[in-house]
């Protein structure tokens, strides 16, 4: 047999116990058929000069065609004030083209720009009759100018809002122009959907991103609906970017609970899903549908997650729903007796405890899924939450990443006895919870060293530690959490998550061994990514 692809000389990490290194590999039909035997012959080997090798990372939870549409918009994130802002958007009008009826900007984040909103009279000025509509980071919220609140129909005061979201208004009733959670959705249906051509062309720029920082499998946590979505075919622009070379990663899709409807013909009891009976695991390696994407609540920093005790300094809020939960829990109830799994985005410990329930009570009637039930970001999760999470089965996909960005406003909203709860590490794993790495990106930037750095440390921006140093990683857990454990998180660890002979060839060469530079003492967030296979393809080589 003549091997495809062999690759000698190298430092193979396989993130397999039963063989956890090799220094060389081979690969045949686009998978691995060796481990150190160099002499095979192949039609192409390549000596990497001691360089690393580990599988492909899996980035857990992100929203791919949000990262890639907001390539293509005016970019707020680098604005360190509102002069800056307002500037920023100025030139978005003057480069905006005369067939584009909206100007649209992403990145805004209140914390950049001294804490403050824009002022919609400053708004106003800039955009004029253009409807403007501003992604706030967390993607739980946005800025919209009037005319985009005119043309929703919620400009005038007393406007009724809608279950699960907020029009934000003064004291006199006027807009703000912040709207937050599902009150988006009045504004964005506006220019939704987005022809599936320009989706196609966002997961081509954010997938070929991916394949740069070594990313070759990722969960997209939301389509098809609700606020997440871009267009009620959502999955025909991953089909379509599959067929014309544009998705540069395996990609697991998560329909959001609003697009199932009810089924019949599935037995006693009401059913929900999708035509034909379509649910959790229909697919390929290439694409297949992952969990039902449901969420429970909003978020943190919105002050919009669902918590048991009031966020300091807000006189009593402690967020809420997304939906009524009662009516939410019957759904979730009737998706997962129609086979599907269940993805709960669930930031506060009360959502947290609304989530561990209605997955509990689903297993419990019907048995377990091969692709595993989820808690999305697991914000702040009490202690004695552990215990339930470990007896249930249930992965969390916590993101790390958030903590240099946003650790002093987690701080100011938690205090100190639930920030040592929130974004938790080490006591997920010794409690025998499964950590699925992940970004949220755009929400959080989304390259993985960076994020396996901020596990072993836990800094924020100004170099402070964010909770008890207990809950560090190593840096072996932190490569494991983006590679074994989330294949494992996606239902995908008999093909990818490790380098074993008959996996697939997902394999990232990195300059450097992350081990060996986190035991110098060194930052492993600088190591450069040489190149990247996807079933023993490359999809991105340096330089």
């Amino acid at each position: 047999m003549q091997l495809d692809l062999l690759l000698v000389n190298a430092t193979v990490r396989t993130m397999d116990p039963a063989r956890p290194r090799a220094s060389s590999l081979g690969v045949h039909g686009g998978r691995i058929v060796v481990l150190d035997d160099p002499g095979v012959p192949a039609a192409e080997t390549v000596d990497l000069g001691g360089a690393t090798v580990l599988p492909g990372f899996v980035d857990a939870h992100c929203h791919t065609a949000w990262f890639g549409l907001g390539l293509a918009e005016v970019d707020l994130s680098g604005c360190t004030s509102l002069d800056r802002l307002y500037g920023a958007l100025e030139r978005g009008m003057a480069a905006k083209p005369r067939d584009e009826e909206w100007l649209m900007a992403t990145g805004f984040y209140p914390a950049t720009v001294g804490g403050a909103l824009p002022d919609i009279d400053v708004l106003d000025r800039i955009t004029g009759s253009t409807p403007l509509f501003v992604r706030h980071t967390s993607g739980h919220a946005a800025v919209v100018n009037s005319e985009a609140l005119r043309r929703a129909g919620v400009l005038s005061p007393g406007t009724p809002d809608p279950v699960g979201g907020r029009v934000v208004r003064d004291d006199a009733g006027r807009a703000t122009g912040l709207v937050e959670e599902t009150a988006q959705a009045m504004v964005q249906e506006l220019f939704r959907p987005y022809p599936l051509g320009r989706i196609v062309a966002a997961l081509d720029r954010a997938t070929a991103r991916y394949a740069a920082e070594g990313i070759t499998t990722f969960a997209e946590a939301g389509i098809g609906g609700g606020w997440i979505g871009h267009h009620p075919a959502e999955l025909q622009a991953y089909q379509r970017a599959r067929e014309e070379g544009a998705l540069h990663a395996r990609a697991q899709v998560m329909p959001v609970l609003d697009v199932l409807h009810e089924i019949g013909g599935l037995g006693d009891g009401s059913a929900r899903g999708l035509d034909l009976g379509l649910r959790t695991g229909f697919g390929d390696d290439e694409l297949v549908l992952g969990p039902v994407k449901v969420f429970v609540d909003g978020s943190l920093l919105g002050e919009t997650a669902a918590v048991t005790e009031a966020f300091c300094g807000s006189g009593h809020s402690t967020g809420y729903f997304q939906e009524n939960p009662e009516q939410m829990a019957a759904a979730i109830r009737e998706a997962y007796r129609a086979g599907w799994s269940v993805a709960a985005h669930a930031i506060g410990d009360r959502a947290i405890d609304f989530a561990i329930d209605v997955i509990t009570g689903c297993q419990d009637a019907h048995g377990r899924r091969r692709f595993p039930n989820r808690i999305e970001h697991a914000s702040i999760t009490r202690p004695d939450q552990l215990p339930r999470l470990a007896a249930a089965g249930i992965c969390v996909t916590p993101q790390i990443g958030f903590l240099r960005p946003m650790a002093a406003q987690f701080r100011r909203l938690l205090g100190p006895r639930r920030t040592d709860w929130t974004y938790r590490g080490r006591s997920f794993l010794d409690a025998g919870v499964r950590i699925a790495g992940s970004s949220d990106r755009p929400v959080a930037d989304g390259a993985v060293l960076r994020s396996v750095q901020a596990w072993t440390d836990r800094l924020d921006g100004d170099g402070r530690r964010f909770g008890p140093a207990a809950e560090r990683l190593d840096v072996m857990q932190a490569l494991a959490a983006y590679t074994s454990e989330a294949a494992a998180a996606l239902g995908m660890s008999d093909r990818i998550g490790s380098l074993a002979v008959g996996k697939q060839a997902d394999l990232v060469v990195l300059e450097e061994d992350p081990v060996e530079v986190h035991r110098r003492g060194e930052s492993v967030e600088h190591i450069g990514v040489r190149a990247t296979w996807r079933g023993g393809r490359p999809t991105h080589r340096a330089g």
